[in-house]
């Protein structure tokens, strides 16, 4: 298809731009592991519609591998990955991880996981340089699953040190200004925490939600995102929010249960062209994919992301109001969200003690 394109240039070169456009993902996979009831077959029918992806929650090397070896597999070109080390305060550790599809990206350099001298991060972001084999142009990917913790000021701690994290990126990736930061932010991109970063970077999500609710069909926080330079040369063609669970025939159970609760954004861009001015960015809350084509236009939907909502605990099977003295008190790696306590009892869970 490279060639194919190259060809076209020679004759037609408006094609070869759309020709060496790159397709760039981020997903929080869920603890993301190799255990029965996680469907590595339909997290690479979706991963394989980019070029490349930023994973978060990766819970080992092995199950990064693995996806790598099931996108090889479906696609029949090859996949690379690297993960970071396992980060964490706690016992409870997560890894980052990138994947690659061989044929139009390749690692560059610069794989380093972030030196958090104030430790304000609990699991430390992670980024690298690769070279878009399309065009030959570099770009730099940073990821990072902020943590959620116990209330609103923990959350905003790690937003607010993102603003430093964004210098250190220009500072260690000097000359590139294809810098991206993505992942799971656990937080609105019109939250005030933003404050800082707002001045160099932008978000090119605006509006929606990408984390599954328990309602098919509909989603609850815009937590995920991707955020370039405001002086960026990437020029942003298309990006969105993916409805996987539609693109699978997933019910949201069935996809939080073997997927993810999160779906991923994919960016469709050039790496050659286009200042700021020129970048759209999409105020998209999910996409209306169909069997064959992963890249339709979204839909608009009402904003649901400033709702708090009803709290589960995976592990006690108990929900939480938000005036619940244990609302924030969940462990991360446990919680459930849902839209109404009704819908929380019909999953059989019932509410905890201290909120009556």
């Amino acid at each position: 298809m490279f060639r194919f394109c190259v060809a076209l240039f020679l004759t037609f070169s408006f094609l070869h731009t759309a020709c060496a456009d790159v397709k760039i993902g981020t997903w929080n996979l869920e603890h993301l592991s190799v255990r029965p009831n996680k469907d590595f077959q339909s997290i690479a029918k979706v991963a394989r519609q980019v070029d490349f992806l930023a994973v978060q929650e990766l819970m080992s090397e092995e199950a990064l591998q693995a996806l790598a070896s099931e996108l090889t597999r479906q696609t029949g070109k090859h996949w690379s990955s690297m993960a970071s080390h396992a980060v964490g305060r706690s016992s409870y550790k997560e890894m980052y991880g990138f994947l690659w599809r061989d044929e139009a990206v390749a690692y560059e350099d610069g794989a380093v996981s972030y030196l958090d001298r104030t430790d304000t991060f609990e699991r430390e972001p992670y980024s690298a340089q690769f070279r878009s084999l399309k065009d030959g142009k570099t770009f730099v990917v940073a990821t990072v699953h902020v943590l959620y913790g116990k209330n609103q000021a923990d959350r905003a701690s790690e937003i607010v040190a993102l603003s430093n994290y964004w210098t250190w990126l220009q500072e260690t990736y000097p000359g590139n200004n294809r810098i991206m930061l993505m992942g799971d932010f656990n937080t609105p991109p019109n939250s005030p925490a933003w404050s800082k970063l707002d001045s160099s970077a932008r978000p090119l999500v605006l509006d929606g939600a990408s984390t599954l609710s328990t309602t098919d069909g509909k989603f609850a926080n815009l937590y995920d995102n991707i955020f370039i330079s405001k002086q960026s040369a990437i020029r942003v063609n298309k990006v969105e929010v993916y409805d996987y669970p539609k693109f699978l025939g997933l019910t949201h159970a069935k996809g939080r249960d073997s997927v993810s609760d999160h779906a991923p954004i994919f960016l469709d861009a050039s790496l050659s062209g286009g200042s700021a001015a020129q970048s759209g960015s999409a105020v998209t809350a999910q996409a209306r994919p169909g069997a064959d084509s992963p890249m339709k236009p979204a839909v608009n939907t009402p904003s649901t992301h400033l709702a708090l909502a009803i709290r589960g605990n995976k592990k006690t099977m108990v929900y939480h109001r938000p005036d619940c003295p244990s609302y924030n008190a969940i462990a991360e790696k446990n919680r459930v969200e849902f839209n109404s306590a009704a819908v929380a009892e019909a999953q059989h869970y019932r509410l905890a003690g201290n909120c009556r």
